[in-house]
């Protein structure tokens, strides 16, 4: 059985700009997660610094994304916070 891809629960993307994150739960198995999304990572992908677009920069690039947070949560699943960094990226 192929393993189920990591998708963001609706309604759970929030930008934390004092923390320089863009936070959201995800789904995997049926479990759910809290990632915090680095904005050095939104830069990585985008070339610009967040500046007010976090969240629009998060959406652009969800795909890569995602494949970013589901390497970082396998590094530790029992973590409460699964941070996203540019160090988690293909």
């Amino acid at each position: 059985m192929a393993e189920e891809a990591l998708t963001i629960v609706s309604g759970t993307v929030e930008d934390n700009v004092s923390d320089r994150q863009v936070e959201f739960v995800g789904e995997l198995d049926g479990e759910e997660y809290q990632f915090a999304v680095q904005y050095d990572l939104l830069e990585a992908l985008s070339g610009d610094v967040p500046d007010g677009d976090a969240v629009e920069l998060f959406e652009r690039y969800s795909d890569d994304i995602l494949e970013a947070a589901q390497t970082a949560l396998g590094r530790d699943m029992e973590q409460s916070l699964v941070v996203v960094s540019e160090n988690d990226l293909d």
